[in-house]
């Protein structure tokens, strides 16, 4: 199975991690990544909030090379890029708009791609031999976080249910483990405000952090790689903000999917972690 693949910033950089656990269990399910080929940033997480024509010419030059390299889907693990192709792609439905951001980016786009995110790609090709080849069963209690992009805004996204998504709850206990019923889930963990504002990063985090140790999780599972980045790296700032300090680890869906297909911790980047990944 061949799937169209873009990496996005993040996983070439800050979440190298996530990059090498969602290319080992591709590998492992057998599925085929193709990489986009001379892909740029897609304006992630502020070019939407300065400048709208940038906004929608970073993902549109990227889609554009896509359908140029003959792909028909694409797979993008990271929430935001996911966020910001499906956003441009609903954009760019418009006649004007198309014009104006394809005469900026000097190449054909036609909008037929498909964009899916890496629980989508999970979900349609790779359940059942998931369930097949798994080993290690993946038996902890977990809280699954979804966090704001992978399912806002609904309208364009339609993905899972907005205010109790399921879909990473499922791949959990497919693969052993017990996603927990908590109450923030889809809160924000502040977002790209890591470095400008760290003090509300601290607190909003401190707040997921914490309802998921009262529920007894022993780590968060998400899809996001800036969700990962503040829970984890900030992890500092947070444990000022609780009376309880946190050592919960924050790990990929795909590397708790990896650890129960057997794959070995380095393989899937679990080194990397600030939070020291006990499971």
């Amino acid at each position: 199975m061949k799937i169209g693949f873009y990496p996005g910033c993040s996983l070439k950089g800050s979440s190298r991690e996530y990059n090498e656990s969602v290319v080992a269990i591709a590998k492992a399910l057998d599925i085929e990544l193709v990489e986009i080929k001379d892909w740029n940033c897609c304006g992630a997480t502020a070019a939407h909030s300065m400048n709208e024509e940038l906004s929608l010419s970073l993902p549109a030059r990227i889609l554009a090379l896509a359908e140029a390299q003959g792909l028909k889907e694409v797979v993008v693990p990271c929430a935001a890029c996911y966020n910001r192709l499906m956003v441009t792609q609903h954009e760019l439905k418009d006649n004007n708009k198309r014009e104006r951001v394809t005469d900026i980016i000097k190449m054909p786009y036609s909008g037929d791609l498909k964009i899916i995110n890496v629980l989508q790609m999970l979900e349609t090709y790779a359940m059942d031999k998931i369930q097949e080849k798994v080993t290690k069963p993946f038996a902890h209690k977990v809280a699954c976080y979804y966090g704001c992009l992978l399912i806002r805004p609904h309208k364009i996204l339609q993905f899972d249910r907005v205010e109790d998504p399921q879909s990473m709850d499922a791949m959990v206990k497919l693969i052993g483990g017990t996603p927990i019923s908590w109450a923030f889930k889809t809160e924000c963990c502040g977002a790209g405000l890591s470095v400008s504002r760290t003090d509300l990063v601290a607190k909003l985090s401190g707040n997921i952090l914490k309802d998921a140790a009262e529920r007894d999780a022993k780590a968060i599972i998400v899809a996001c790689p800036m969700c990962q980045s503040n829970l984890d790296m900030r992890r500092g700032a947070i444990n000022e903000t609780l009376s309880n300090p946190s050592d919960i680890p924050v790990i990929f869906i795909t590397q708790a999917i990896g650890l129960a297909l057997g794959l070995s911790p380095k393989e899937l980047g679990l080194e990397r972690h600030f939070v020291n990944v006990k499971l």
